[in-house]
């Protein structure tokens, strides 16, 4: 059944450190834990934008409007926040903040 599911790569710039498959509804921090990777939360409502990272390849649903921690130019640089934020097909995501 896990084979239906999507399967969430993590980065540090181009090493991989780390893979795990998404449950449905499973934040991308959580996503990231099951894989070993530590990715640091506060809020874990999008508010604060301490778990940003940056998604190369792969979907993840933004939300509309944007939570507090994102804005446009942060989506267009593929940031994402993974405290709240689901993967919706296989993606790769980079640990290391866009900015």
């Amino acid at each position: 059944m896990s084979g239906n599911l999507p399967v969430v790569r993590f980065f540090r710039g181009k090493q991989i450190i780390g893979s795990a498959n998404a449950e449905p509804e499973t934040p991308l921090a959580e996503v990231a834990d099951l894989a070993g990777v530590i990715i640091p939360t506060n809020c874990t409502s999008g508010n604060c934008g301490t778990c940003l990272a940056r998604l190369i390849s792969g979907d993840v649903e933004i939300p509309n409007p944007l939570p507090p921690g994102l804005d446009d130019f942060l989506v267009n640089e593929g940031g994402i926040l993974t405290c709240c934020l689901f993967a919706t097909s296989d993606c790769d995501i980079d640990v290391i903040p866009p900015l």
